[in-house]
């Protein structure tokens, strides 16, 4: 802005001209000349002594919502010291303020209390603009606020703003230059926040009192502006996820606190969605006011992170748990006996009708697998044609017979593929776990399966030379 310049009668942009007005029309002429130079939106004075507020605003839409009393200002009146407010849209308590997020969409405020001698401010002076200002600008606007109390008390607008001239020069010229730096900061950061998918959202606990912005009304598919239902809201989250979210909420207002939290949710049109949630607490002299943080969709997170960790515990082939995942149980010894299984004559299937073919059998057999051994531990692939089942503890040794006999005779049986008919018979060695490592309980396991190989195939062996008759598969 231009500093201010003197009339051709050499007086200040402040000056008033001398009249008859009342000292109402006075202030009124006063807040005009100081809205207009200042290029704020609003200039508004609240003199408590008489409950009447003074106010200069460029619209009449803006007088009608400043006039209602705002957030900014009763902030403003709980302490001696001004609140400056560069810019709300960065201002974490004023993100949900309906005069920010909407029509007048107010940036810059500065409130002012006013002191006569008294402890207590016998009014406010608010300053709102919709463009974001210096916070230097407190200094000025504080000693502004002092001369605009003497004309409130005395009716002299010539020798109030004068002294301000000076000082406003070099904080609006720094102003003009901040909120280019300002504007481009918080572009990116919106920007930023699109890109990462994060909203912002507030609770009032008196009354619990939703407000979201733009992004969370996104994340859960909801009409932008739309009225909100705290109720209507946590119906979208999953049972276990809504449990989690109701316990934290109340850990943090119990123990004045916040908390971050993964939950999942099936919007208002059925997408299904994981947010990450983080929130904190506002008190208000030691007691809870409000809650608010922020939500981001995580679900392309989620989803790779899942299928990070399926690929690395699971055969993509066949579906069955791999061999690392094999090794890890094995490892812990839990588990009450082993069985390995290899297929018989799996490589004369590839040699014969290909490796698609062997693709397709490697599947059945899997399928054939777990619906024998419905109630073990684990079912894994473990190489090319060989597979492992682990058995929980307390096993008899006759159930571990049935069963692996069962699987020979399940494996035995003829499938086809187009117009091949294919026998995948199998081979199976058992072994007991009794104190040994798991080293020893898995060549224990493999001797009795080379044992049935060697014996004629298409049968089972278990360990420790127990007799057991060969059990042919029928086929």
């Amino acid at each position: 802005m231009k500093a201010a310049r003197k009339s051709q009668k050499g007086q200040s942009w402040f000056s008033p001209t001398p009249t008859a007005d009342s000292g109402d029309d006075a202030i009124d002429r006063l807040l005009a000349r100081v809205r207009d130079r200042l290029g704020m939106a609003a200039v508004v004075i609240c003199l408590d002594e008489d409950d009447h507020l003074h106010s200069q605003c460029r619209d009449g839409s803006m007088a009608a919502c400043l006039g209602q009393g705002t957030l900014f200002a009763s902030m403003a009146r709980v302490g001696p010291k001004p609140l400056i407010v560069p810019d709300a849209t960065l201002d974490p308590r004023f993100w949900l303020d309906p005069l920010v997020t909407r029509a007048p969409h107010i940036r810059f405020y500065a409130g002012i209390p006013l002191f006569a001698g008294a402890d207590r401010p016998i009014g406010l002076l608010s300053f709102y603009d919709q463009r974001p200002r210096s916070a230097e600008l407190a200094t000025a606007l504080t000693e502004m606020a002092g001369e605009v109390m003497a004309i409130a008390a005395q009716r002299r607008a010539r020798q109030t703003i004068a002294r301000l001239e000076t000082s406003l020069r070099v904080r609006i010229n720094e102003l003009d230059a901040l909120a280019g730096h300002v504007t481009s900061n918080l572009e990116l950061f919106e920007r930023a926040s699109a890109t990462a998918r994060i909203g912002v959202w507030q609770c009032d606990l008196a009354g619990d009192v939703l407000h979201w912005t733009d992004g969370v009304y996104d994340m859960f598919d909801l009409p932008r502006g739309s009225q909100l239902s705290r109720a209507k809201t946590l119906s979208c989250y999953t049972e276990t996820s809504r449990a989690a979210l109701t316990q934290a909420r109340s850990a943090a207002i119990q123990n004045r606190t916040g908390f971050d939290l993964d939950v999942e949710i099936n919007t208002a049109k059925g997408n299904h969605r994981w947010i990450r949630i983080t929130a904190t607490l506002d008190c208000l002299k030691g007691e809870p006011v409000r809650i608010y943080g922020m939500k981001q969709d995580i679900t392309e997170e989620k989803i790779l992170a899942d299928r990070t960790r399926y690929l690395a515990e699971f055969d993509l082939m066949t579906g069955l748990a791999n061999r690392g995942q094999f090794q890890a149980l094995i490892d812990k010894n839990q588990s009450g006996a082993l069985m390995l299984i290899d297929l018989d004559g799996f490589k004369q299937i590839n040699d014969r009708f290909g490796h698609h073919a062997g693709d397709e059998c490697l599947k059945v057999v899997a399928q054939r697998l777990r619906e024998a051994c419905g109630e073990a531990q684990l079912v894994a692939r473990i190489g090319g044609d060989e597979f492992a089942v682990l058995l929980a503890h307390g096993l008899a040794h006759d159930t571990a017979s049935s069963l692996a006999a069962e699987i020979v005779r399940q494996l035995a049986g003829r499938f086809t593929l187009g117009d091949i008919e294919l026998h995948p018979n199998a081979s199976v060695g058992v072994a007991f776990a009794n104190g040994q490592s798991p080293d020893d309980l898995f060549k224990l396991a493999d001797t009795a399966l080379y044992t049935a190989k060697a014996e004629g195939r298409n049968t089972f062996r278990i360990a420790d030379n127990v007799a057991v008759p060969s059990i042919k598969a029928v086929g």
